[in-house]
């Protein structure tokens, strides 16, 4: 069992290194709700295990092309964020953010999508390890949710430190949607063998032929 745990803390901490810094900024959005950051969170790294557990049972390999796919939601965020922020003229007043701000639940959504689009490649790294004992599933669920709390509390904890706050909160308005657009395009950069299979089969090594066959030495 500690064995497990250990397992779990190592794939997890692995995998999220650069969730920490996304956790950060959405923290540091004034706009958003706190609870709103930590359901979000909770919920797609909630979805990212069980779309790995689900594939683990059926012994499904998901095609890392369409894992890429997942790139459109924070590039989709991204471009929208970026059109509200010019067309706001980057004013910062209070009160128009807070009118405009989304619901709790457009919130959440957002968070869940962005953290499952950012963790979307880690499916290909949960899968193997879940396949192998699926006994252990419960264990690592259990690993995951504290490590995401620990996570939040991470991140919110940098956040609300008054020098870290205040440069976040100056820096990242105008950054985030940016940051969004990059993460995206390049999550979907990793679909480019939907529409070019030729640069996906560059990639594969050769099958060599079975002995006997015409063209082969005997």
């Amino acid at each position: 069992m500690i064995e497990t745990l250990l397992v779990g803390v190592g794939l997890f901490a692995s995998t999220n290194v650069d969730d920490i810094f996304l956790t950060m900024a959405f923290f540091s959005d004034a706009r958003l709700d706190r609870r709103s950051v930590v359901i979000g969170k909770f919920a797609g790294i909630g979805a990212l295990t069980l779309a790995s557990t689900a594939a683990a049972a059926c012994t499904l390999a998901v095609p890392p092309e369409w894992v890429a796919l997942l790139g459109l939601v924070p590039l989709t965020l991204g471009i929208k964020a970026l059109w509200d922020l010019r067309a706001g003229g980057g004013d910062e007043g209070g009160d128009g953010l807070e009118r405009a701000a989304p619901s709790m639940m457009s919130q959440v959504l957002s968070v869940a999508g962005v953290t499952a689009a950012n963790g979307g490649d880690n499916i290909g790294v949960y899968v193997p390890v879940f396949a192998k004992d699926l006994s252990a599933v419960p264990a690592y669920v259990a690993v995951f949710a504290v490590m995401t709390v620990a996570w939040c509390i991470g991140g919110y904890v940098l956040v609300s430190h008054r020098l870290v706050a205040s440069t976040m909160r100056r820096v990242m308005r105008p950054l985030l949607p940016i940051v969004l657009i990059v993460l995206g395009v390049w999550i979907l950069f990793g679909a480019r063998g939907l529409v070019m299979p030729a640069t996906a089969d560059v990639d594969r090594p050769a099958t060599a032929p079975a002995p006997g066959t015409p063209g082969t030495a005997p």
